[in-house]
């Protein structure tokens, strides 16, 4: 089976993000990319890319790395790549950062240090358009240490069309399946007493479908109001229905 086929067939056939993250990472590899961080946000507003604990982030960078920039600090939002992705669409060589190096700010600078300490210097990132404003992903592709931009942009020459398109079929399937954020997971009952919610159940009706009274099923949504952030039962009903988590098989 040809590789490229073959691997559209994993992803396709993943069901789950850990087990499709595996697949991709394993496959950027065989271009030089060994280190990987995607974002993914159902939440930006004109001014943010949206809170950290609603943003899904996977990688396979090396703990310390996502640590200092992806800490309590959150450098990573002055990165200059997440800048040029917030306002733009398809890949981008990292060259771009030397050619706009004047406009980085103080912050940036500080992302940038950090980088070149970690060997976070020659790669490609990927900024996936979506159909709405409030959501946008992205895939920094980073290069075996070693490699020049120049070497990168070589492969780009000649794989990047493959390269982009691997990407963005891993991307719109990660969009399908159930994503899980820093955000405490809610329980098996407190999925269930949103779905029912968003059913259009009452909460009486809710308490004699469970087996349970209405003030239990209010518990369960207070405690899911607080899990995910928000003030109402729409709101939380809204946001697990960004994550893939409604009527989902996973807990």
């Amino acid at each position: 089976m040809d590789r490229m086929l073959e691997y559209l067939s994993d992803i396709c056939h993943s069901r789950s993000i850990p087990d499709l993250w595996d697949r991709h990472c394993h496959a950027m590899l065989d271009f030089g990319f060994d280190r990987i961080v995607y974002g993914l946000s159902h939440f930006m507003t004109p001014n943010s890319i949206g809170p950290r604990e609603d943003t899904l982030f996977l990688y396979s960078h090396p703990s310390q790395y996502m640590r200092l920039l992806y800490g309590d600090d959150e450098l990573y939002r002055h990165s200059p790549m997440i800048e040029w992705a917030a306002d733009n669409g398809g890949a981008c060589s990292w060259a771009w950062v030397q050619d706009n190096i004047g406009k980085v700010s103080e912050m940036g600078q500080q992302v940038l240090d950090i980088n070149r300490k970690m060997d976070v210097t020659a790669g490609y990132t990927i900024s996936f358009l979506e159909t709405s404003k409030r959501e946008r992903g992205l895939m920094a592709l980073t290069a075996k240490k070693g490699m020049s931009q120049d070497d990168v942009d070589e492969i780009w020459a000649r794989d990047g069309k493959r390269i982009e398109t691997m990407n963005h079929i891993a991307h719109l399937k990660i969009m399908s399946l159930p994503q899980h954020t820093d955000r405490a997971k809610l329980s098996a009952r407190q999925r269930e007493v949103l779905e029912w919610v968003g059913s259009g159940k009452t909460n009486q009706d809710i308490a004699t479908i469970m087996g349970v009274t209405s003030a239990t099923v209010e518990k369960h949504l207070r405690i899911a109001r607080a899990k995910l952030g928000v003030d109402t039962t729409a709101q939380a009903i809204l946001k697990i229905s960004y994550l893939n988590q409604i009527h989902s098989p996973v807990s």
